[in-house]
């Protein structure tokens, strides 16, 4: 067996020559050709036996290698094979068959063949009809029959039958003009009415269009030899379904004169295809922007304005009513995106914001849910109307309706769209009409509001009557293109009025609106020029072409109030009009806002806890006054002199301006403009640190100087006796002072303090309206104010711990110079404690102003508090209970002499010590004496006794001198020694035993040289 070849998809081939025994073999098998296909496709379940392939003709075997194909027999279940044809041969039948579950092929009781097919120019005939006998592409056994037109006489054969080597049997035949033809010639439209699909326009438009048809043929004055004949086809708005149906339109007779397709992504195919067969294409249902391109689609006309003339409508209303953002929704075809770019460049133009742009091709479940999760409140929705019943199931399902939200739809949907059953949807009409109220429509008006008489001598409204006839009572809401339908009535009358202003011009040049074929470009010319010179009143209005073939017309506003649309509204492009009746109702008192309504809301101060502290705070400065004023008036009085009361003096004075800085830390935007916060700043910054500076200060200074006088080492004690000068004390707080005052020109002249404002989270108020407050915070900050703030801090924190330390260094030390370091040492302890929680604290709670400033100004209060009451009261009671001011303030007066004088106030405190003295000689003499006394009694009593003892101890020794013997002086039993009398003195007079010799008087160089004056004074 010889093979002829093999095709790369591994396909089996006949040889197309045989012999022998192969040419028997051959004709055997056409004999049992349908016993042998029954047989061989027939096997097990595991699938299907492979069968022969047509003559001159293969199989392609998807999958499979050429080895595998020679020695696989069976083939799965729901595998699939393919004819394949040699050369320019055509398939006729089945041209894949599958493997069914039963084992068999399907389609086996119709065979496939491989033929030549005849020249397809034979199928068309010019000014005649062509019939195909069998339906189906012309190959061998086709028969054509021909007629023509009336008005032409057929020359030729009738019919011709395509051979087997793919030539016609016959030449073709033509259509002449019957030149004795008295009857009108008819010229034929061909038309594409979307019967269903996403816009069913076609149920209301062809009744229309046939309308105007047959009123165009009854006139005498429009087209008098001619007559209009519309052949139309149902494209179910689908391009694919139009592709095939333009196919037929044009390869079939009669030739049309003027192509009328409805929606836009089929006139887009139409309208780009026509300019190759030289045809015009008038549109009464296309608005997509896109074919107002007069490049791409040359030969172009529209009854149906441009949707691009609802988007300046649109930019009308959104600025009507106060919207600057806006999110759109839109099916991904050429009309809605090039209507929505259109729109976006208008609302850029306009201020506004498109914030949210979503598409979606048929499931618009995401992008709904894509605006719920934005926020989008004002929304343009562009889609047909069976996808606009799911997009508002799925926005009822997301809640995205209702006195929040508005909806702005196309208004070419029927007057129902919403309480249409849709078997695509799982709403039920109550759910949808919910979901639907309040929604906006922007249409083309496309009927006449006026009783005008136009080209048609029909009112709009006497239109409507005849059309509501011709629709036979069918309900217009549930109707499709019923509002279109006064634009396809005006777009046949704007075509007849075309062509018949084309007679003329035609005759003068020697043709005929009948000679019109798809290779004529000066019959396309001249009615171009007709249509694009047309001007009419029309039913729909009045109808006029702009440069790019779009209908001008007005714009209606409409909008659904109770389930029913009412209009609100017209607006006249061409003078930038809008007309708004005031009837516009909304589900809240006002149109809702187009977003979310963000509050800005400050946080003030608790106004009740700023007068309470500001009382405390009062009665505080108040509490130093009368601190300061007693600290001044007694300031003679020895006790407070050596208080240092210059220092206690700038420690009431520093405490008064501390607790002054409380009234500007509650002071806020409550109380002050913007303008003069920062001037508040500056009041907090300075009177709180130049406050601190004074009353710490000068509390640091008095513990510092005890502690450099007081723990010394032993060979420096002698300092201690060194007198004590003031302007050292106030020299340190001097410097003190002036860091603070230096650091804080410093940071305010390089980095001053102004008003910052910190925000919030957002918060919902507690009624219901759409509305989020903002709090927002005012704060005193300056550009690097950690940085400030730590360096203050830190001097600050040094200052204190300083403080505490020499506060305990000091704890145990006693002097008259200073008499009040350990009442100082207690409040530097309370202060440090205080500032050293309170600063990070009220870093921590800034955010917090009741908080904080609660929390800042207790603690100022309570400092200074604490130093006033622990300095000034105890000299306040020392003097009040003892009188110490009284008896100082009469000798002063005696004296004559200041009591700021050391000297004297030295004497005076030894005057008191030799009063003390003299009482305690006293005593001692009295003892003495009395010691006398008792002795010389005993050496009575010995002499009246030693003579008898001398009689009879003749032998015996005399007594030892008493005077000499120091144990004579001893007291007697039951009374103290006389050094127990010791811890009665004062420390100068502990060791008083050497004022007494044994004879019983004082020796006055045993007494302290300092004192001696003072002891006999």
């Amino acid at each position: 067996m010889r093979h002829c070849g093999e095709t790369v998809e591994f396909t089996h081939h006949l040889c197309s020559q045989m012999g022998g025994k192969m040419a028997f073999l051959f004709i055997l098998s056409l004999l049992l050709g349908s016993f042998s296909l029954a047989v061989a496709s027939r096997n097990t379940t595991a699938g299907c036996a492979i069968i022969r392939p047509p003559r001159d003709g293969g199989i392609r075997y998807r999958g499979l290698t050429q080895e595998q194909i020679r020695s696989v027999q069976v083939l799965p279940v729901d595998y699939e094979i393919e004819y394949i044809c040699r050369g320019n041969r055509v398939i006729v039948g089945p041209k894949v068959r599958k493997c069914l579950p039963d084992g068999t092929w399907t389609d086996l009781n119709q065979r496939s063949k491989c033929l030549l097919p005849c020249a397809r120019v034979w199928t068309s005939l010019e000014n005649g009809r062509v019939t195909v006998h069998p339906p189906g592409p012309s190959v061998e056994g086709t028969i054509l029959h021909y007629s023509c037109l009336e008005g032409f006489i057929l020359v030729g054969r009738n019919s011709t039958q395509c051979t087997k080597l793919g030539k016609w049997d016959s030449p073709k035949p033509v259509c002449h003009y019957d030149r004795h033809y008295t009857g009108k010639k008819k010229l034929y439209i061909g038309a594409l009415f979307p019967m269903s699909g996403g816009w069913p326009g076609g149920q209301a438009c062809l009744p229309a269009a046939q309308m105007a048809l047959d009123l165009v043929n009854k006139r005498t004055d429009i087209l008098p030899d001619y007559e209009l004949e519309l052949i139309h086809y149902d494209s179910m708005c689908d391009p694919g379904e139009a592709t095939k149906l333009l196919y037929d339109l044009l390869y079939t007779e009669p030739i049309k004169i003027v192509l009328m397709p409805g929606c836009s992504s089929v006139s887009t195919l139409v309208a780009e295809a026509a300019r190759m067969w030289n045809l015009i294409v008038l549109s009464y249902g296309s608005s997509s922007p896109a074919l107002s391109n007069r490049q791409r689609f040359p030969t172009f006309f529209r009854t149906h304005p441009s949707a691009t003339l609802h988007n300046p409508t649109r930019v009308q209303l959104f600025q009507k009513w106060k919207w600057t953002k806006i999110a759109t929704i839109q099916q991904t075809t050429e009309v809605f995106t090039s209507t929505l770019d259109d729109l976006e460049q208008r609302v850029k133009e306009a201020g506004i914001e498109i914030s949210v742009r979503q598409s979606f091709l048929t499931d618009p479940a995401v992008a709904v849910k894509n605006l719920k999760r934005q926020d989008a409140r004002i929304i343009v929705g562009l889609f047909y109307e069976t996808e606009a019943r799911k997009v508002f199931c799925e926005v009822y399902k997301e809640k995205l309706y209702g006195k929040k939200y508005v909806w702005f739809l196309i208004g070419w949907y029927a007057d129902n769209w919403f309480k249409i059953k849709d078997p695509s949807i799982n709403c039920t009409v109550e759910q949808m009409t919910e979901a639907v109220e309040g929604h906006v429509t922007t249409e083309i008006v496309m009927l006449n509001p006026e009783t005008v008489r136009g080209a048609s001598n029909l009112t709009s409204q006497e239109f409507l009557a005849q059309l509501m006839s011709k629709l036979g009572g069918k309900n217009p809401e549930e109707t499709g293109g019923f509002q279109e339908a006064p634009l396809a009535y005006d777009a046949v009358w704007a075509l007849a009025l075309a062509l018949n202003k084309t007679v003329g011009p035609l005759k003068a040049k020697g043709r005929r609106l009948e000679d019109f074929n798809y290779n004529n470009k000066d019959i396309t010319a001249e009615i171009y020029r007709a249509l694009n010179t047309s001007s009419f009143e029309g039913v729909s209005g009045h109808v006029v072409f702009d440069a790019q073939g779009s209908r001008m017309a007005w714009t209606l506003i409409e909008q659904l109030q109770g389930g029913s649309y009412k209009k609100i509204g017209y607006y006249d492009m061409t003078k930038d009009n809008l007309s708004l009746y005031g009837n516009d109702r909304w589900i809240g008192s006002d149109p809702p806002a187009d977003q979310t309504v963000v509050i800005q809301k400050f946080r003030y101060l608790s106004q009740k806890l700023f007068v309470s502290v500001s009382v405390f705070a009062g009665l505080g400065i108040l509490m130093g006054i009368v601190c300061l004023t007693f600290n001044i008036y007694n300031s003679n009085v020895r006790y407070i002199q050596n208080s240092q009361p210059y220092l206690n003096n700038m420690t009431a004075v520093g405490c008064m301006m501390a607790l002054a800085a409380v009234f500007p830390l509650g002071i806020d935007g409550l109380h002050v403009r913007d303008s003069r916060f920062p001037v508040v700043c500056q009041f907090r910054l300075w009177l709180l640190g130049l406050g601190f500076s004074l009353a710490y200060g000068s509390m640091f200074t008095k513990i510092w100087w005890v502690h450099t006088v007081f723990t010394k080492k032993d060979e420096k004690k002698d300092k201690r006796k060194q007198h004590l000068e003031p302007w050292k004390l106030y020299a340190t707080v001097g410097v003190l002072l002036v860091i603070d005052i230096l650091s804080l020109m410093v940071w305010q002249i390089a980095d001053p303090l102004h008003m910052t404002v910190e925000k919030f989270t957002k918060e919902a108020p507690k009624e219901d309206v759409d509305q989020l407050i903002e709090p927002l915070l005012q704060h005193c900050s300056s550009e690097k104010m950690n940085t400030w703030l730590g360096v203050v801090y830190g001097y600050k924190g040094l200052l204190l711990l300083l403080g505490i330390f020499l506060a305990y260094e000091t704890k145990s030390v006693s002097t008259e110079k200073i008499n009040d370091h350990r009442a100082v040492g207690m409040a530097i302890y309370n202060v440090s404690v205080l500032c050293m929680i309170t600063a990070p604290v009220t870093m921590i709670l800034s955010s917090k102003q009741d908080a904080s400033f609660a929390f800042a100004s207790l603690a100022i209060i309570f400092s200074v508090y604490i130093t006033l009451v622990v300095l000034f009261v105890p000299k306040m009671r020392r003097l009040i209970t003892r009188g110490e001011w009284q008896s100082d303030q009469q000798e002063t007066m005696k004296t004559g002499s200041s009591t700021n004088n050391n000297d004297e106030e030295k004497s005076r405190q030894l005057e008191r010590e030799n009063k003390e003295l003299q009482k305690i000689i006293q005593e001692k003499e009295e003892r003495v004496s009395e010691l006398r006394n008792q002795l010389s009694e005993r050496q009575a009593l010995r002499s009246r006794k030693r003579p008898t003892s001398s009689n009879q101890n003749h032998s015996s020794p005399s007594l030892p001198t008493p005077q000499n013997d120091p144990k004579s002086l001893l007291p007697p039993p039951g009374y103290p020694l006389p050094a127990s009398d010791n811890h009665s003195l004062p420390p100068t007079f502990s060791n008083s035993s050497t004022l007494y010799q044994p004879d019983g008087k004082i020796n006055r160089n045993n007494c302290h040289p300092g004192r001696l004056q003072l002891l006999y004074k």
